[in-house]
This record gives structure tokens, sequence and C-alpha cells, in this order.
């Protein structure tokens, strides 16, 4: 359920859990709380309350985090593929639409006519073929460390989640804005979302297996939400 507690919107989870659990997410501050089931709306109000001040100062770190303006696909323009950073050259032609990377340049070829809309769509279908090419290459790797396998995957663009996982249907979505940060950032979110198909919370286990797994992760995590946002996840 979705409630408001001093302007700030907050998505609430009731749980088999014991205790009531806060975060505040990357990479635009989205709140959520996982409370216990049989807990009063009431008082999981008003532990919200008793966050305010923190909730606020997280968010803020968000909201000074670097971000691209919103882009017309323009040459001169920023892109971003795996952590570098690309100057935008637009060519057009009839032919067909194209986006290539050479030295410091992403050379995307388009109708001269086309809008900012429809490039902005192509380029994303691009960065969504590169994600899955790199997702099939990395996601064997900790299906054997791991011992783990989703029975699906599925890309798209999230505002509020790098990943998620479905822990009944075991599928996992992955952001299609990973395409943009630097490499080891998909292995974390992969290797985060297949944790969770054994441990469906971020309880003392979940992050017991996150350390065994990968021991920095904490560090790359900390990486991938300081790298500069999309516009639209504003």
């Amino acid at each position: 359920m979705q409630i408001m507690v001093n302007g700030i919107e907050v998505s609430v989870t009731k749980k088999a859990i014991k205790n009531m659990h806060l975060y505040v997410k990357p990479p635009n501050g989205h709140v959520e709380v996982s409370a216990p089931a049989n807990l009063s709306n009431e008082s999981i109000e008003m532990f919200i309350r008793t966050k305010i001040g923190w909730i606020k100062r997280q968010q803020e770190k968000f909201e000074h985090q670097p971000r691209q303006t919103a882009r017309e696909y323009v040459s001169g323009e920023a892109l971003y593929v795996w952590g570098r950073q690309y100057y935008l050259l637009v060519n057009y032609s009839n032919r067909g639409n194209s986006l290539e990377l050479d030295g410091d340049k992403a050379i995307l070829t388009v109708r001269e006519e086309s809008t900012a809309e429809q490039r902005g769509r192509f380029v994303n279908e691009w960065y969504r073929e590169i994600l899955k090419a790199e997702i099939e290459r990395v996601l064997p790797k900790w299906e054997k460390i791991t011992g783990l396998h989703p029975d699906g995957w599925q890309t798209k663009n999230m505002t509020t989640r790098w990943g998620t996982c479905n822990v009944k249907t075991h599928k996992i979505w992955l952001n299609l804005q990973l395409a943009k940060k630097t490499p080891e950032c998909l292995d974390y979110v992969i290797l985060h979302e297949l944790t969770h198909l054994m441990e469906k919370n971020h309880n003392n286990n979940f992050v017991a297996h996150m350390d065994r797994f990968m021991p920095n992760w904490r560090e790359i995590r900390k990486k991938l939400n300081g790298q500069i946002l999309d516009c639209f996840e504003k």
C-alpha cells in the first residue's frame, strides 16, 4: 500500500517479520517500509514520522547526485556506455538507424526528420541489446558460483530499483540503465537478485550470503549509486 507522511510517499509492505525495516532506494530516493503483518497502519506511520529527518537527508544525497540533462540526441551530447562517456555524433541517412562506438565518439545514424523521441527509443533498444548480451555472458558465471538459477529474466527501465526478483515465479528483472554503468555494477545487481531466490528479505542471512559470494559488494553498491543518473530518473 501507499501512504503519505509529511509530504513523502511511502510504499508499505506487510510481511511475516518481527521488526520494521525502512529503505530509501536508489536511484531517486523512493521510500519503502517492510512491517510485521499484524502491525497497525497508525503504528507504521508513527515509526516513519520518527525517521523523517533521516529520510530527507538520504533523499538529498540522491537529489544532488550528478544527472544528465534531457537529451535531444544531437551532436555534442554525452552518452554513457558501461561507465565510459562518449560524445554523440549524429549522421543522417534514410537507409536505417545505427549506433556505433568509435574512440570517444558514439556515432548515431538516423533519418534527418526523426524526432528526439524516435531517436531515444532507438538508443534505448540499442542499450537493451548490449545489456542482454552482457547478461547472457555474466549470469551463467554467478549461477555457477551460487548454485542459484532463475526461471527467467527480463530487462526494463525502472526508476526506483536497479533490479527486482519475484521469489514466487523465480524470475528477475534488471534495469536497462545498467548498460550505462561500469561492468561490475551488473555483476553486483545480478548477484543481489539471485541471492533473493534463497533469501527474500535483506536480513543478516542475506548479507552473509552476499559477503560470501562477493566480499566487496558494498563498495560496488556505493559506486553504482554514485554514478551519474539519467534525467528521467529524477
